[in-house]
């Protein structure tokens, strides 16, 4: 069954363009080794919550954007013996830094319980 890993984090509203242009050259790379599909959603429709929220959780302020992320893996296995190998390969090094407080970004691993 395959496997996920999500992200939230808050990205500054001004490095939109930097954040998708940073995504796509990220994209290939994961794929290469057995990424499924990735995806990088631009918050729209993300409100403030009273108890917990998206904007609550990353610390978003005023001139930023929440995003929500996630990579679909084939399995659990592919997703981990790739970790290791994604981060030292050097094309990450050359897309320069994330355009985004990474400290702030929350991420973790799902398996799929029920898909539609």
């Amino acid at each position: 069954m395959a496997y996920v890993d999500g992200f939230v984090m808050a990205v500054p509203t001004a490095n939109k363009q930097a954040f998708a242009a940073h995504a796509r050259g990220a994209v290939p790379i994961f794929k290469d080794y057995g990424a499924i599909s990735v995806t990088e959603c631009w918050g729209d429709d993300v409100p403030e919550g009273e108890v917990t929220s998206f904007p609550m959780a990353v610390k978003r302020q005023a001139d930023e954007t929440v995003v929500f992320s996630w990579i679909v893996w084939p399995s659990k296995e592919v997703r981990d013996a790739a970790m290791g190998k994604l981060m030292a390969d050097p094309r990450f090094a050359e897309l320069g830094d994330m355009p985004f407080d990474g400290k702030r970004m929350i991420m973790g691993g799902f398996q799929p319980l029920v898909e539609g």
